[in-house]
């Protein structure tokens, strides 16, 4: 059995090591990282080189491709590997749109009545300007989104309209020129964050344990945002009627609307939601698994993901069933100097070896390579997922955090405070 896991973050170390926990299967991975080299053959292409993906694919007769991050899912990876009769996981382009234009998501939303909150789309600066000038949102503070994809960087949450003003000047420096074509403006709302995340094979789905993210830099959720410092997976993040109110208001019509639209729906959906006091509003819709939520649902997961994989693919997951430990999780993303807007590369990483020994604590490698000299160093601005399981979120906290004081490179930057806020 051979597996293609498309990525080379986080994110992609977790899903190459759930595939790997069968020692049959021989996994590749385009384009990797040292730590998915060492239960994977890394192959030298990169995410968005759809037809190289593809011919390697066909040559190597790849029993299933799993796709990791949005990239590749936004160019169409799915509709060339299904046109070549080649299984994988993934929505495909058009169903792609609900991640990679949040215009196209929001507008989405509005048409099948989706909670979500009250939004403009701008097609300037100019115009983006005058609606916050304008008294459309009141007296409510504004979000402002680039609309295209931006790693995650794309948002600035803002507390009064000049500061609102000067974050639309701001956005297409940090999010690129390509994302902000066209720009969304949000009110803010007020809550908790929460992300729900499924698997979907077009007309089923099956809920993964509810995560909360950490998206800003710095303790107390200050600081820049970055694509995520931590997360927490625990069943009592969210009650059983909030469940049940997210399913029938959010999941039914999202998945019915992609069915009326022909978006075919079928992989992985990620609702990242606000839990106001009028219920469960979406913030964004991503079309993949979240790095770092994937690696602590993951580790959760006790059915073979192959089987998962195999069932979202013939359409039969109301057939499976899939089960989770009762546990709970915790990633700590420790990440370079100079994370978010200038990561510095080339550190040595030590520690890691000896962590990964520890039981119940996994080691997720992000940013990393191996230098000429053999040893582990810094590739990328998140370099290391550390999580940790345990019965409940405290002792999971704390084994995070003994774990995590046991690594360092020079300049290593983590939050203290994940599942704390």
């Amino acid at each position: 059995m051979k597996i293609l896991v498309v990525g080379s973050g986080g994110r992609e170390h977790a899903l190459c090591w759930a595939f790997a926990k069968n020692p049959d299967r021989k996994i590749y991975c385009a384009d990797g990282n040292a730590g998915i080299a060492e239960i994977a053959e890394c192959i030298d292409i990169k995410p968005t080189q759809i037809e190289k993906l593809a011919d390697f694919a066909e040559t190597e007769k790849i029993d299933l491709t799993f796709v990791g991050g949005e990239s590749a899912l936004a160019l169409g990876i799915v509709d060339e590997f299904e046109k070549r009769g080649l299984k994988i996981i993934g929505p495909n382009k058009q169903a792609s749109m609900l991640e990679a234009s949040k215009a196209f998501a929001k507008n989405f939303m509005s048409r099948y009545l989706i909670p979500t909150a009250k939004y403009q789309v701008a097609n300037s600066i100019e115009e983006a300007k005058a609606i916050v000038k304008s008294n459309f949102f009141g007296k409510s503070k504004i979000v402002i989104k680039a609309d295209g994809l931006a790693a995650g960087k794309g948002v600035i949450v803002t507390d009064g309209k000049e500061e609102a003003l000067e974050a639309i000047n701001q956005l297409q420096s940090i999010a690129g020129q390509e994302a902000t074509q066209k720009i969304i403006l949000e009110e803010r709302l007020i809550g908790k964050e929460i992300s729900q995340i499924l698997f979907c094979d077009g007309d089923n789905f099956v809920l993964m344990p509810p995560v909360r993210d950490h998206k800003r830099l710095l303790d107390g959720d200050k600081g820049p945002n970055t694509g995520g410092m931590g997360t927490i997976a625990d069943w009592n993040l969210l009650t059983d009627e909030q469940r049940e109110e997210i399913v029938e208001n959010i999941v039914k019509p999202t998945l019915q609307g992609c069915k009326k639209e022909g978006l075919k729906f079928k992989g992985v959906l990620f609702l990242g939601l606000m839990l106001t006091e009028e219920g469960a509003k979406v913030l964004e819709y991503n079309v993949r698994f979240g790095d770092p939520e994937t690696q602590v649902i993951l580790p959760l997961l006790e059915t073979d993901i192959f089987g998962i994989s195999e069932a979202i693919a013939n359409e039969s997951l109301r057939n499976l069933e899939v089960r989770w430990s009762r546990s709970s999780a915790v990633c700590v993303v420790l990440a370079s100097k100079g994370y978010p807007q200038n990561p510095q590369v080339g550190a040595c990483i030590y520690g890691v070896e000896d962590v990964a020994k520890t039981k119940d604590i996994f080691v997720f490698h992000a940013g990393t390579k191996r230098n000429e000299k053999g040893k582990l160093v810094t590739a990328g601005g998140r370099v290391l997922g550390i999580t940790a399981i345990a019965e409940n979120i405290e002792k999971a906290i704390q084994k995070a955090y003994q774990s995590v004081e046991k690594i360092r490179f020079e300049g290593m930057q983590f939050r203290r405070d994940i599942g704390a806020t």
